[in-house]
């Protein structure tokens, strides 16, 4: 692909192809801070991936203020906002991906369809509370709330772009006699006191936001930023048109103190007093594709501003601080508004993009040195459990394991270790270039550590963690163990199978039908499967092929866009995706012995599914939070369960459990049989890490135990037959 031409003002006049693992499709909005494009993952996901200029790039100060955005955005919940996906603040561009979420802005639904209707009113305040009590209670103050930063998902609004937020206990303050913000939807304060804003200056946002989003205008209203400033601070705001059932609670929000408005909890018990007036149907926007966005607009990593161009920014949600296992009623969503630059002397452009969320890189770790400073040293893990918890490498983000040879193999970035299942300790640990956070494999009896598209393949001892065989490769795109075999798909689409035990390429072929093959393989399954969907989304080809000798097994065209996610006796399941949004609606069947195909429709879509097989039954989570059981053998769905964890893991299930991780290093299990939650572990977040899993680790199932890990570097063992213990 070509790279990406940016026409924003002051833009580079070529942008890279990639931005980490993510290869930029298009350009979905630019402005003065960077360039927001669709991408894509190496799995197929789309994201929305913010790429800062150059110029700010090397500006010290903009990289300071990154990283502290990165600390606020690590702490926010990830169920109201686009959550982080990855992020690098060190690299030479700097950038940031999220969840791309469909769906228009608050501006852009009322510039399109005008004022909200009293219900839609009513569901879009309640959502906005419930995101800001969120926000508000990790000790984090968004203060730059305004409809271009809210995004109406089909779940209910999401906020996003905390380019100027930061945490009450910020280093990083105000500097005297620069203003931060957007004029008709900053507080009082912002103005009088900018070093002391508080959550309530956001409360007093969100009154703005719901005057605009009931009249089109805001309640304080000039051609001049300098005029909305005074009536801010001086004037009463016009609620005219706004509805007389929200008016009185719109106008406690804009009260010129800050203790004189309402808390996001008191609005909420206020709004369930006015619910009976309105009718309880979620408010859906119409959806627009990445194919035709709104102009200066952006989904996901934050909108690119239709104000000037000092003011964009970016999002960075993170996982919830206190989760909730509970089905969550539907929250309105919303739309956006503006043409008011946050004002401030370059402060603001600086300012804005601080919203990226970044992904520290790991250096180096001492040769095979075992545990250091007591890391690495096992303990009991929690009262009840009796069981262990080990923490090899603080600090360096969520440990991502496997079972293999016997041991519990896992990777950080730049290091692999092992641990004793049965104790959790730490039995060696090896620095390896090229690694990423990534779950190491056995092949071919070796240790094969994730590589970051490394041209350096480097295969470990499982005993001792020293290298067993290093190899040079040309550059590579997708690399996957199946079997005894490492299977590298080449830029030019040509696969090169390589011996896992001694580095030796076995055989070098193109796969017919797929221009560039990328293989998915499942445990006990001895072939390695390709899929790739036709230009117009209608149908997919899947191929399984021999690992060993690049053989095609069989292929087979079936109608729709199928993602393999699991094989069992002898069939393969997949899911059917919306060409467009990525949402699975269908879980297909396929037994090429008898060529039979059977589809399971699912009673609602799911974002973003992650699947596992056991038996006929096909577990599938969405990125919302649902957990999904289809039960391929008696064609139906068979329960469903909302567990209020946003952007979990893939699930494995034991035949009696289906467990997964949350973002917050939470442990998650739930009766097979019938979906209930039967218990999960604490959290186990890191406050003082800079990093964000690009993919969180599955828990991995063996000997009756349940292994996970968390945010904290921590890797623990819970029994698999008790969770109402953890």
């Amino acid at each position: 692909m070509a790279p990406q031409r940016n026409t924003g003002a002051g833009a580079e006049a070529e942008l890279p192809e990639y931005a980490g693992h993510y290869r930029l499709e298009s350009c979905l909005g630019s402005g003065g801070m960077g360039v927001v494009h669709l991408a894509r993952s190496t799995s197929g996901m789309k994201l929305a991936v913010k790429v800062v200029h150059a110029e700010f790039a090397r500006d010290a100060e903009f990289r300071g203020r990154f990283r502290q955005e990165v600390a606020a955005a690590r702490k926010v919940s990830g169920a109201f906002t686009a959550s982080v996906v990855d992020a690098d603040s060190d690299a030479e561009r700097p950038w940031m991906a999220t969840l791309f979420i469909p769906g228009p802005t608050l501006s852009e639904h009322v510039k399109r369809n005008g004022a909200m209707s009293p219900g839609q009113l009513r569901r879009l305040m309640a959502g906005l509370a419930e995101a800001l009590r969120d926000i508000h209670r990790v000790g984090v103050v968004h203060r730059d709330l305004k409809p271009s930063n809210v995004l109406l998902a089909e779940d209910g609004p999401k906020v996003i772009d905390f380019g100027i937020s930061r945490p009450k206990d910020s280093e990083l303050r105000t500097e005297t006699g620069k203003l931060i913000g957007t004029p008709p939807f900053m507080a009082p304060e912002q103005f009088r006191r900018p070093r002391e804003v508080g959550p309530a200056a956001d409360v007093f946002a969100l009154g703005s936001v719901m005057v605009h989003a009931a009249t089109g205008r805001g309640p304080f209203d000039s051609d001049s930023p300098y005029v909305v400033a005074y009536q801010v601070v001086h004037d009463e705001p016009d609620l005219t048109g706004v509805p007389e059932t929200l008016a009185p609670l719109v106008m406690r929000c804009l009260a010129k103190e800050p203790e004189d408005r309402p808390t996001p909890d008191e609005l909420m018990r206020e709004l369930r007093s006015v619910a009976a007036s309105y009718d309880t149907q979620a408010f859906i926007p119409a959806q627009r594709t990445e194919d035709t966005p709104e102009p200066g607009s952006v989904s996901g990593a934050g909108s690119a501003s239709e104000y000037a161009s000092e003011s964009e920014s970016g999002s960075m949600p993170e996982p919830e601080p206190e989760p909730r296992l509970v089905k969550p009623e539907p929250r309105p969503p919303t739309r956006r508004r503006g043409r008011w630059a946050a004002v401030g002397a370059g402060a603001l452009g600086l300012a804005a993009l601080v919203t990226l969320a970044s992904v520290q890189l790991l250096g180096g770790e001492d040769g095979d040195s075992p545990a250091r400073r007591g890391e690495g040293t096992p303990r009991t893990a929690s009262a009840g459990v009796g069981l262990w918890e080990t923490t090899a490498s603080p600090g360096k983000g969520t440990p991502q394991c496997a079972y293999g040879a016997g041991k519990l193999l896992c990777g950080q970035t730049g290091l692999v270790f092992a641990l004793d299942p049965s104790d959790g300790r730490l039995l060696w640990r090896r620095a390896v270039a090229g690694a990423r956070a990534g779950q190491p494999v056995v092949s071919g009896g070796l240790v094969q550590p994730a590589l970051d598209r490394s041209r350096r393949l480097e295969a470990l001892d499982p005993r001792s963690g020293k290298a067993g065989w290093q190899r040079d490769l040309p550059s590579y795109s997708g690399l996957r163990a199946a079997g005894g075999m490492l299977l590298l798909t080449g830029a030019d689409g040509s696969v090169t199978g390589v011996d896992g035990a001694s580095g030796d390429t076995r055989w070098n072929r193109r796969i017919t039908g797929h221009k560039v093959p990328y293989f998915v393989s499942f445990a006990s399954d001895p072939l390695a499967y390709a899929t790739t969907t036709s230009d117009d989304g209608a149908s997919t080809l899947v191929t399984a092929v021999d690992p060993d000798t690049g053989d095609v097994r069989w292929d087979k065209r079936l109608k729709g866009a199928l993602e393999a996610v699991g094989t069992a006796g002898g069939s393969v399941f997949l899911v059917a995706v919306d060409a467009v949004y990525g949402d699975a609606s269908t879980v297909v069947r396929y037994d090429p012995d008898d060529g039979s195909v059977r589809r399971v429709a699912l009673t609602v879509p799911l974002e973003q599914a992650q699947g596992t097989v056991r038996g006929n039954l096909v577990y599938l989570t969405g990125s919302g939070g649902s957990l999904v059981a289809v039960d391929m053998a008696a064609q139906e769905q068979r329960w469903r369960l909302e567990t209020g964890v946003s952007r979990g893991s893939a699930p494995v299930a034991d035949g009696r459990h289906v467990y997964l991780t949350a973002p917050d290093g939470r442990l998650v299990a739930v009766d097979a049989a019938d979906g209930e939650l039967l218990g999960q572990t604490s959290p186990r977040l890191d406050t003082n890490s800079e990093q964000v899993a690009g993919t969180l680790p599955a828990p991995v199932i063996a000997d009756g135990h349940v292994y996970a890990s968390g945010p904290d570097g921590t890797v623990f063992s819970v029994p698999a037959q008790k969770p109402s213990a953890w």
